[in-house]
């Protein structure tokens, strides 16, 4: 056998037995498994911020300035946005986002912790998803973060008010300057606490608030195991990295797990 397939082998099953030993096992999910189902990602060669340049950093402020000029850019969205939209209607989940699926019906997987905006990891079957960074699928109210599938709000009247408080709705995705959703962090931390092994896959884990979470699993004496394309500012932290797309490495993992 080749050597590096075989050292490659003694990782995967080394993997396979942390996480069986595990109680709680997460995920921290990022762009890096959107990019494997179509979706561009934002930095890096051919980012829609390295092409189009980044959107402003006050994106929340002038939401709340003119609520309704921000509807009504969203309605007619311009550049960077039409790609993303685009990519977002075509994208299907992965082999990386079923494979989480099939090790939460082994009974050995938790929770995911996404900062993907996508929706995959739930359009895949996966029960417990946190998005740190909210979905694109959904609307929600600013005031009691009720949260809203797209075609029960009506956008006759802009900036359209909320069912349940008669506060402002906005796209449940977190612009800049917006703070994370309190019910959101909240489960963030609540499953970072009983987490007794992370998944870190397709992120280097360096944007926070979703860097803090890793950073836990450590503090608490824990391990990390990393899939990624290429070494991150976090490989020397984890107990196991395992390098290639998520889609492979995923399938991988959970067919030694299940032998």
């Amino acid at each position: 056998m080749d050597q590096t397939k075989e050292i490659d082998r003694e990782k995967y099953i080394e993997a396979a037995e942390i996480i069986l030993r595990a109680k709680y096992v997460t995920a921290l999910t990022g762009a890096g498994m959107s990019v494997e189902s179509g979706i561009p990602p934002f930095r890096g060669p051919g980012g829609l911020w390295t092409k189009h340049g980044e959107p402003p950093m006050d994106g929340y402020k002038r939401f709340l300035a003119d609520p309704k000029k921000s509807w009504e850019d969203r309605l007619n969205p311009s550049g960077p946005m039409v790609e993303l939209r685009k990519g977002l209607q075509n994208a299907k989940p992965n082999p990386g986002h079923t494979a989480l699926v099939d090790l939460e019906k082994m009974g050995v997987f938790k929770a995911i912790i996404t900062q993907n905006v996508d929706n995959l990891h739930k359009a895949a079957g996966s029960s417990n998803v946190l998005e740190i960074h909210g979905n694109v699928t959904l609307l929600r109210c600013i005031e009691c973060n009720s949260r809203y599938k797209q075609d029960e709000i009506s956008l006759e009247i802009l900036p359209p008010q909320c069912p349940k408080c008669s506060g402002i709705i906005k796209s449940d995705t977190v612009s800049f300057g917006e703070p994370i959703p309190p019910d959101v962090l909240q489960g963030c931390q609540e499953e970072s606490a009983r987490c007794d092994c992370m998944l870190v896959i397709g992120t280097s884990a360096t944007v926070y608030p979703a860097a803090a979470f890793p950073q836990q699993i450590l503090r608490q004496g824990h391990p990390l195991i990393e899939i990624n394309l290429y070494e991150s500012d976090i490989t020397h932290l984890c107990k196991i990295s395992l390098q290639g797309p998520s889609g492979e490495v995923m399938p991988n993992l959970v067919d030694v797990i299940s032998a």
